[in-house]
């Protein structure tokens, strides 16, 4: 695995962003007066957002998917749905993913010992059935592309169809955001492993 020392594609900053540019991305942030504020301490704008400004329309297609999964519309309890991601971010080593959505995972009632858990992978003794078996289709997913036959019927018996289906696009498509972010050089850090 090659790691780019330097970013590959240079974010696009919001000031040089166009009018479509702004309103269509900035659709997607779930308080964006918070950055556009001006105020001292206000967060800078989120650099995912200034490289999905390369390509607005494909950027507009992903993000519309990734609004779904974490709205009213989702049919996957939101714990799970960040469970899933965080075990994506730490086995892709997308440390920009991993920080996004740890916060995320501990505001959706992942606790401390399975946030620390996830790293371990299925084997921790803190998951339930389910949850263990959400850290292993990631697992899968990563690795042969494929859900195995066990991994589903536990999940079958865990999750109504809508649910699984969903659970098989976040993973997935969080598995091609790390990717793609790996692969322009916006990694980020992993913590350090106890």
């Amino acid at each position: 695995m090659t790691t780019p020392s330097l970013p590959r594609l240079t974010p696009v900053p919001f000031a040089k962003w166009d009018k479509e540019t702004r309103a269509t991305l900035l659709s997607h942030l779930r308080r964006p007066e918070r950055y556009l504020s001006g105020e001292p301490g206000a967060p800078p704008m989120p650099t995912v957002l200034e490289l999905f400004a390369h390509h607005v329309p494909l950027s507009e297609a992903f993000l519309t998917l990734t609004d779904v999964m974490a709205s009213d519309q989702s049919r996957l309890e939101p714990r799970i749905r960040e469970l899933a991601i965080l075990r994506v971010a730490w086995r892709t080593n997308s440390g920009y993913e991993w920080s996004q959505h740890q916060r995320m995972g501990g505001d959706e009632g992942l606790t401390d010992a399975q946030l620390d858990a996830v790293r371990d992978g299925p084997t921790s003794a803190v998951w339930s059935g389910p949850e263990r078996a959400v850290v292993t289709a990631a697992d899968e997913m990563i690795d042969q592309f494929d859900v195995s036959d066990e991994t589903w019927g536990t999940l079958a018996a865990s999750f109504e169809p809508a649910s699984l289906f969903e659970l098989l696009f976040v993973i997935g498509g969080y598995l091609c955001l790390a990717t793609v972010l790996n692969s322009i050089g916006l990694r980020g850090d992993l913590p350090e492993t106890s």
